[in-house]
């Protein structure tokens, strides 16, 4: 546990982690330049991260009605900053627009979009469409029972504590902390995606890593400035 106060708590609940391996080239030039795209045995890896928000509060408060339960959709990317490792989200898509507005103010690049995830026989169906961005996917999932041993790239890509963004010229990492993922693995049909479209369709000609994990609570430390850069 990092020894500073939190100011959020959650917990993720029936998370399905989709990963494929992709260029380098490609992930370089959507990520800030102070920030240095992480490989595993040279490849550098794209996840979207889809789950339902439980629970949000800030620390010492009683949850806001309204605010504490919501569908959530990550896109990242693995990287380091001056050799510490962590992530970086090119979006985090969220079904709250008063969360997406405030987190926006804060520099992270919430968005709110049209989000549904659903159970129905034991299978999860998950949809989602953005207008404004253009962009939609329609994902059903089986988790299966068994828990599998984490391999040292499944560790790799789950066992992030940290991330970075960048806002208004300023660096910043956000902490999290959690006990280690217990991982699934599920099954997938991917009936239609056209997320994170810089990847050049990339993802929708190559089938992904699958991971499911059921829950998992986090806590969340304020931002920390990692470097602020001049404007000339």
């Amino acid at each position: 546990m990092l020894r500073k106060p939190w100011i959020l708590t959650q917990t993720w609940q029936d998370v399905l982690f989709l990963h494929w391996p992709v260029p380098p080239s490609i992930l370089e030039q959507h990520i800030p330049i102070d920030l240095k795209v992480d490989l595993f045995e040279q490849n550098a890896w794209l996840s979207i991260v889809l789950f339902k928000v439980n629970g949000q509060r800030i620390r010492l408060l009683p949850a806001f009605p309204g605010t504490d339960s919501y569908v959530q959709l990550n896109i990242r990317t693995y990287v380091t900053y001056k050799g510490k490792q962590g992530i970086y989200f090119f979006n985090l898509d969220v079904t709250n627009r008063f969360v997406a507005q405030l987190a926006s103010m804060g520099g992270l690049k919430y968005r709110y979009a049209k989000m549904a995830l659903q159970l129905k026989d034991n299978s999860y169906f998950f949809t989602s469409h953005s207008h404004k961005f253009k962009e939609r996917a329609r994902i059903s999932y089986k988790p299966l029972p068994s828990e599998i041993p984490s391999s040292s790239l499944d560790k790799w890509l789950v066992e992030r504590y940290c991330s970075w963004t960048k806002s208004k010229n300023v660096l910043l990492r956000i902490d999290i902390h959690h006990l280690p993922w217990q991982l699934h693995k599920a099954q997938i049909n991917i009936e239609s995606n056209t997320l994170a479209p810089f990847t050049n369709e990339l993802l929708q000609r190559t089938q992904p890593i699958v991971h499911y994990a059921k829950y998992k609570k986090a806590k969340i430390f304020p931002p920390v400035i990692e470097q602020k850069n001049q404007i000339y």
